[in-house]
């Protein structure tokens, strides 16, 4: 995380004036270090039940897009040098993983709480789930597309995001 930021500030003239390579940066490090699919299917919840893997992969692309298009740019404005602080880790229930549990650090603020969920993928470890401040991406996205995944389906709400018509994140309302 610490690296990310780090070169976030260091093109951040680039990325400001190029979005596209921001876009190429963020969407490079996330193939790297985030289980999209399994994130995807733990939104989806029951609505992943006997959906193809082709439809998971639809809808956790959709939903990348969306919070890209969404906060993008945000990322650049973040002042200071921010850093991460390692609290620790502790097994997940199951032994579905481990939990990491972080601070971002910014002058003038304090510390902001981050979790990073991550499960071993073929050797890797990859993050499925971040909570920030006791806030599940996971379980918000979970409940925010709730409703429209019962009225409309992978493949619809798929599409209203990456249309922009619907939109991954707070007052997104799955509208």
């Amino acid at each position: 995380s610490s690296r990310i930021l780090s070169t976030l500030q260091q093109r951040k003239s680039e990325f400001t004036s190029n979005p596209a390579n921001l876009r190429s940066y963020i969407d490079s490090e996330l193939t790297r270090t985030f289980d999209r699919d399994y994130a995807a299917r733990l939104v989806l919840g029951p609505h992943a039940r006997g959906a193809s893997d082709a439809d998971i992969k639809l809808f956790a692309d959709a939903m990348a897009d969306s919070l890209m298009q969404r906060y993008g740019s945000t990322l650049l404005n973040i002042q200071g040098k921010p850093s991460f602080r390692l609290k620790g880790e502790s097994p997940l229930p199951g032994n579905r993983g481990v939990r990491v549990s972080t601070e971002l650090v910014r002058a003038g603020n304090e510390p902001t709480p981050v979790e990073y969920w991550m499960r071993n993928v073929n050797g890797q470890w990859k993050i499925f789930d971040v909570n920030i401040e006791g806030i599940s991406y996971v379980q918000t996205f979970r409940n925010q597309f709730d409703t429209p995944l019962r009225q409309k389906g992978i493949k619809q709400v798929a599409s209203e995001l990456h249309s922009g018509s619907m939109q991954a994140g707070p007052a997104g309302n799955g509208k």
